[in-house]
């Protein structure tokens, strides 16, 4: 019943509405294009019905510019492929406008739990007693990167603003010009965007959406605890990444990391200031007024001059002043909306978000190779150096390190940056910035290296204050992480560091470049495998262990469905914290406006409290497991066999759209690790990888082996054995349902054509008889009749979002075509499948 409600209210609140103003903007007169709006849906239409009949994308095209459009020339062609590729774009952005809009009618028919109802369910259990604790501790940790999954300028982010409102109210009329407005704005960066701009990029939300929303959030919380003091102000807690993240990002600098920071506190004391000033129109009491001009002329120093320090007790005295006098003098006029206020400076503090250092242990190597070199410990390599020497040099030699004292560019900056963050830290406060990522980990030199170059770097034998976060994300790495971590524990100088830390060890399990290493299941299962050891490492040793999870992207990302991952976790893994990356598309998705951020934040409170306090223990029995680990291999010598596949790496490199994404102005980061010559998957950036599969509409990486792994099964007459696994094992029926998500998205008419292709139809008959295979063994483990049946919602989305970007994957795939039999306009027909890439990449949101 529920499920046809929100299907009602989905048609008329977000497929009729878009319909009506989708007419409106394909009508829009723009100059030269007239005709190009009524086109669009006959192109769309030509393009489903000419790939279900078998054309090729060439054959649909030559045919509806001869019949349909009339366009002889092969460069008015192209002039036309380009404005279709600009409405389509836009047409994007009008579908998230509209979408977005209609969040909080949706939600009303949602079966999820909100705080709300948890709430009300811990009153009918009478158990506030049992999670007082719980809520004063518990913390869910939003952490935000740059990977360009999405990339819209801050300009259109105003306009898909304006555009939610006005859908709201149902203003066509202004709707007309904003969509005019649109249609004559670029969405695409005139030159690739800085890391600088990224983090502004991502500040803007901060400031329109975050700082308001985790304010009322907590204010939520607080009120719905009746007499119950709540003083947890980091239960909601942001952290952000560009600016800090060096990982294969070489304009990642020092100076970098220091303007962000200053960028994420003057923007926050902007917030300050006119939260102060609003309220200063209500406190007009003449004992306030002292205190309060002193605390605007506090924020207004921190907002325009940032040599002037304006720390955290320079903001709460005077606020803690005024309170005082309220309730001393003025019968507690106004007391709420000052301590809202309050509790927004406790959440926040002087840093908005923490920024978390993150750079590739492969770095830190070379980094520490040049220091010992220098330093007469070895000749040449690192390798020369027992592990016992080395381990000693490292907790119990002194060094003073000097980034002058070095040549090489990568070996300056990493020890001027860890020098500079004390200073950071004065500034923005301990909080601003506290951690230090190290990507691809997979033994104890992953983290001593860093503890080393904190303490060489000016800390000394000073108190560290900074958590060393490992980065397990390879399957070795995984394999490894137990034994690693114990080491580590066994140190004593190492243990006196997490003294100092709380005796609390966040550690961080890789989804992209899991997925990429060990296919989908197989990755999954070994992370919730590694979750659970590490989990009972660390309590072995007295260490509360917080796991950071690289979530937060599609399914073949890692991602998925983000409230079913957590709410599957088996009582085995620590469950202190939920801590998770949030990227790209999903920023402006699922967390890109006030009521967006605020029910999927509660989902993760949720997901994270109910697993402890309302009995949902879950266990993974030993019989579940070992089917499961039959599976995961299964599907692992599958997906191993097909990245071994000598035209593996060329199929990506020459039938997708893989050398295109370093082209497309999107993000600040190569598409690849390193600069060899011959591309090795290993160098392969997660994000484009995936995007590759993505714009081919295969989504390999979320699938793939799984089909043949339960075909095995049923070969073997123990189908049975998987269905029970499916319906008992919500972590399993969570991974089947997120694979099932990558499947519906998939389209393999699209590329078709390549089956007759000499050198690759051998390759992408592989790719499809899997995707076939999944495709029927997932439905028939699930008992549905279609993908994603019971995820109605997401299903029409998709499909919508899918049918408008159908005419720029044609495009893209006819330019390729071309661009494959040398034509005069090659330049041109590379340019289209780099714009083509924008509209595509921005239509894929349906995946957290």
């Amino acid at each position: 019943m529920q499920q046809l409600e929100r299907l009602e209210e989905f048609k008329k609140s977000v497929q009729n509405k878009f319909n009506v103003y989708n007419s409106l903007f394909l009508n829009l007169p723009y100059r030269n294009i007239e005709n190009v709006g009524m086109l669009i849906p006959l192109l769309m239409d030509q393009s489903e019905k000419g790939l279900k009949k078998g054309l090729n994308p060439k054959e649909i095209l030559e045919n509806f510019f001869h019949n349909f459009a009339e366009i002889d020339s092969e460069k008015d062609r192209i002039d036309f492929m380009f404005r279709i590729i600009q409405y389509v774009e836009r047409q994007v952005v009008l579908y998230d406008s509209v979408e977005d809009a209609a969040f909080p009618k949706m939600h009303k028919h949602s079966s999820s739990l909100s705080l709300k109802d948890y709430f009300q369910l811990v009153e009918r259990n009478n158990s506030w007693d049992d999670i007082a604790d719980k809520l004063d501790n518990f913390s869910a940790r939003l952490v935000l990167t740059a990977h360009p999954t999405q990339f819209y300028t801050p300009a259109v982010l105003d306009i898909i603003t304006n555009l939610r409102t006005l859908i709201l109210e149902d203003k066509i009329d202004e709707i007309d010009v904003a969509l005019q407005q649109l249609g004559l704005t670029s969405l695409v960066n005139a030159k690739k965007p800085t890391p600088l701009d990224e983090a502004k990029n991502i500040i803007y939300t901060l400031r329109h959406v975050y700082y308001d929303a985790i304010g009322e959030m907590y204010s939520y919380i607080k009120g719905s605890l009746g007499t119950r003091k709540f003083e947890n102000h980091n239960i909601v807690k942001l952290g952000f990444w560009p600016g800090g993240d060096r990982d294969g990002n070489p304009f990642v600098t020092s100076e970098i990391t220091k303007d962000v920071m200053n960028e994420l506190r003057v923007t926050l004391m902007k917030c300050y200031y006119n939260d102060l000033k609003r309220l200063q129109h209500k406190l007009t009491f003449k004992d306030v007024q002292e205190p309060i001009n002193k605390l605007r002329g506090n924020l207004y120093t921190a907002m325009f001059d940032p040599s002037k320090e304006v720390g955290y007790d320079d903001i709460i005295n005077p606020l803690n002043q005024i309170r005082e006098s309220l309730i001393a003098k003025y019968n507690n006029l106004y007391l709420k909306d000052l301590d809202q206020f309050i509790d927004k400076v406790k959440i926040f503090k002087t840093h908005f978000a923490t920024i978390d250092i993150r750079q590739d242990h492969s770095i830190h190597t070379k980094v520490m190779n040049e220091i010992l070199r220098k330093n007469g410990y070895i000749d040449s390599d690192i390798s020369e150096l027992s592990e016992d020497k080395l381990i000693s040099i490292l907790i119990s030699d002194n060094l003073n390190l000097s980034p002058d004292d070095y040549q090489e560019e990568i070996v300056k900056d990493t020890i001027k940056n860890i020098s500079q963050l004390q200073t950071i830290q004065e500034k923005n406060g301990e909080e601003g910035c506290n951690r230090y990522i190290i990507s691809n980990s997979e033994d104890i030199y992953s983290i001593l290296f860093v503890y080393a170059l904190f303490r060489w770097c000016g800390w000394g034998d000073k108190k560290i204050t900074f958590d060393i976060v490992p980065l397990f994300e390879t399957m070795k790495g995984m394999d490894n992480a137990e034994a690693t971590m114990q080491q580590l524990f066994n140190l004593s100088e190492y243990r006196a560091h997490l003294n100092n830390r709380a005796d609390r060890h966040t550690i961080m399990l890789g989804f992209s470049d899991g997925t990429k290493d060990g296919g989908y299941l197989k990755a999954n299962w070994s992370i919730l495998k590694t979750k659970e050891v590490l989990s009972e490492v660390c309590g072995k040793n007295e260490i509360t262990a917080i796991f950071f999870d690289g979530r937060g992207g599609p399914p073949a990302r890692g991602g998925g469905k983000t409230h079913r991952f957590y709410a599957a976790q088996t009582n085995k893994v620590a469950n202190n914290e939920i801590q998770l990356t949030i990227q790209g598309q999903t920023i402006t998705s699922t967390y890109g406006t006030k009521e967006q951020f605020i029910y999927n934040s509660e989902q993760l409170l949720t997901a994270g409290l109910s697993n402890t306090i309302l009995g949902k223990e879950i266990t993974i029995s030993d019989e579940s497991r070992k089917l499961i680990e039959e599976l995961s291999e299964l599907s692992f010598d599958k997906y191993d066999a097909l990245k071994h596949h000598d035209k593996f790496m060329p199929y990506l490199e020459n039938m997708s759209t893989l050398k295109y994404y370093t082209k497309a102005n999107i993000g600040s980061r190569p598409g690849k690790r390193g600069n060899k010559a011959k591309l090795e998957l290993s160098d392969l950036r997660a994000i484009s990888f995936v995007g590759s599969w993505s714009q081919l509409k295969q989504n390999v990486p979320g699938y793939f082996g799984i089909g043949t792994a339960l075909k095995k099964l049923e070969d073997e007459g123990r189908f049975n054995e998987a269905k029970d696994l499916y319906n008992d094992v919500p972590f399993f029926q969570a991974l089947m349902m997120n694979s099932m998500m990558s499947l519906s998205k998939c389209y393999f008419e699209l590329t078709s054509y390549m089956k007759e292709n000499d050198e690759y139809g051998a390759f992408w008959d592989i790719l499809h008889e899997e995707f076939e295979l999944s495709k029927d063994m997932l439905l028939k483990l699930s008992g549905m009749e279609i993908l994603m049946e019971k995820e109605t919602i997401s299903r029409e989305s998709i499909k919508i979002r899918e049918n408008i970007v159908l005419p720029l994957l044609v495009i893209q795939q006819y330019a390729l075509q071309k661009i494959g039999k040398q034509s005069e306009f090659k330049e041109l027909y590379e340019k289209i499948v780099t714009r083509s890439l924008y509209g595509n990449i921005n239509a894929s949101r349906n995946s957290a």
